[in-house]
């Protein structure tokens, strides 16, 4: 078990997955704290970083392509106040969040999961009914229909036609953007596959403004593309029947080379590091005998 508590939140490894808790501190973001507990299975992972700063260090999850469905909305465009797989570490506890990266690394390894992208959402996204309102309206989804209601920022055109409602089977694609200088972002509900307006005019879209609560909008986003087809299923398809294709008698292709193990003076380095941490007391005795037995092992 591997676990860092921090303001901006709790992250705990028990071997199989990773559980974030949002911190309940006043700078953690409300679509974090909206989004809640996410518990993110070792196969949805491709890898996991620490990176050291002057004042604090940065620890990050770095998901598969396609496990996730929050992540492929937002696209990178999430800000890392918002960004729930990014934990502000302090530096007094960077020797824990270096272990914690070691655990995680150590199984992805031994489990060795495949970083490549995925067929399939492997984290179920946010919680349903989800309903949130920011710039021009207020988007409801419960799993079968989306509900678009104006409020008195809505332009006069989208808002005399009165609340939009779409099936869930009507929805082609969904697009969140964060508003970027001058340019309002937006949350949209793509139907058929014509030129949308601009989303000011646009009854399938919410208009956003920058303020305070437009990230929680990639909410609402990332419920309904989890209940979408998977923009990798397809993909996928020639990969299958290629393998069903195969003639009899055919050899299969020889699996990937083990990686190779820890290089020896390496883990001893290792030990030495830990040891001075737990002198300089950034370690205390339960983490480092912890951190020293998972690096002998390793031996």
């Amino acid at each position: 078990m591997a676990e860092i508590i921090q303001k901006d939140g709790t992250w705990t490894f028990d071997g199989d997955t990773v559980r974030i808790v949002p911190g309940s501190d006043k700078r953690v973001s409300l679509l974090r704290k909206s989004l809640g507990e996410v518990a993110v299975p070792l196969r949805a992972l491709a890898g996991v970083t620490f990176e050291q700063g002057r004042r604090s260090g940065r620890l990050r999850l770095r998901l598969r392509d396609g496990a996730d469905p929050l992540t492929r909305v937002a696209g990178g465009k999430l800000d890392d106040g918002s960004d729930p797989y990014r934990l502000t570490v302090e530096n007094d506890r960077a020797g824990v969040a270096e272990y914690f990266v070691d655990e995680v690394r150590n199984s992805l390894l031994l489990d060795e999961v495949d970083a490549g992208p995925t067929e399939r959402y492997l984290l179920p996204g946010p919680s349903l009914p989800i309903t949130m309102g920011a710039g021009d309206g207020t988007a409801t989804f419960d799993g079968e229909e989306i509900r678009l209601e104006w409020n008195w920022k809505t332009e006069e055109s989208k808002s005399s036609r009165g609340t939009t409602t779409l099936s869930l089977g009507d929805v082609d694609a969904v697009e969140w953007r964060p508003s970027a200088g001058m340019e309002n972002g937006f949350l949209r509900f793509r139907v058929g596959r014509g030129n949308s307006p601009a989303p000011k005019y646009d009854p399938h879209a919410v208009e956003l403004y920058g303020f305070r609560k437009d990230p929680l909008m990639a909410l609402v986003a990332a419920a309904v593309v989890a209940r979408l087809p998977h923009p990798n299923a397809d993909a996928a398809a020639p990969t299958l029947l290629a393998k069903t294709a195969e003639p009899a008698g055919a050899v299969p292709a020889p699996a990937p080379a083990a990686a190779s193990g820890d290089d020896h003076d390496a883990l001893l380095r290792r030990l030495r590091e830990l040891g001075e941490l737990h002198q300089a007391g950034i370690l205390t005795a339960e983490e480092f005998t912890t951190a020293k037995q998972a690096v002998l092992k390793r031996l």
